[in-house]
């Protein structure tokens, strides 16, 4: 797998709630390096969730968390900048 952040190639096959990346120190138990996620999907994950994780950046307890092995998250840096636009027009109630 490779980090979501670093793009760093990391060999654990098994991911663990409080493992962090070796070279940026980031979390790695995250949505974006899960083989569910999907930035496309419903929630952005392909199983079905019952609550979704709020931060896909940050550690979580999900129990589907499956290391990807496609490398890092799809999507990149478009999805995360039109993440930001979505969330910036749900808090000031969209266009008019």
């Amino acid at each position: 797998m490779n980090c979501a952040f670093c793009h760093k190639t990391l060999t654990a096959t098994r991911i663990h709630i409080r493992d962090e990346c070796p070279a940026c120190r980031r979390d790695l138990h995250i949505c974006l390096n899960c083989e569910f996620y999907d930035p496309h999907a419903y929630r952005q994950c392909r199983e079905s969730v019952r609550e979704p994780v709020q931060d896909k950046e940050k550690a979580n307890f999900c129990d589907f968390f499956r290391v990807s092995q496609s490398g890092s998250a799809p999507g990149g840096e478009k999805d995360k900048a039109f993440s930001k636009l979505e969330n910036l027009f749900k808090r000031s109630g969209g266009f008019s």
